[in-house]
């Protein structure tokens, strides 16, 4: 119980010594020095999002890869040409989305 209230006495009597925020200023969370300018739940526009589509496809595919380079000294020829189809097709994806537009920013 010592041990209990000697953990706990400190943290009722440490806010009591700091005191409240006495401006508008303080309350205001602390964000790399500036102040908000939009609220932390807006909307993004919908063009962000097939550039994120494809971020994740190529996390997936370095999440694939790491596994692969460590059976492929095993498994040889097979897995090098799994491995080239599965580029191949991340390949198509790149083109597609090339041709929709995905990397123009305006």
């Amino acid at each position: 119980m010592a041990v209990g209230a000697a953990l706990l006495l400190p943290m009722l009597w440490w806010p009591m010594q700091l005191g409240g925020a006495s401006g508008q200023s303080q309350q205001v969370p602390f964000l790399g020095g500036g102040s908000q300018s939009a609220h932390a739940w807006q909307r993004f526009h919908i063009r962000y999002y097939p550039m994120t589509l494809l971020f994740i496809a190529f996390e997936m595919e370095m999440m694939f890869m790491y596994p692969w380079a460590v059976v492929y000294v095993e498994t040889g020829i097979k897995a090098l040409a799994e491995m080239g189809m599965f580029l191949s097709i991340l390949g198509v994806g790149i083109v597609y989305a090339w041709r929709e537009g995905v990397f123009r920013w305006q």
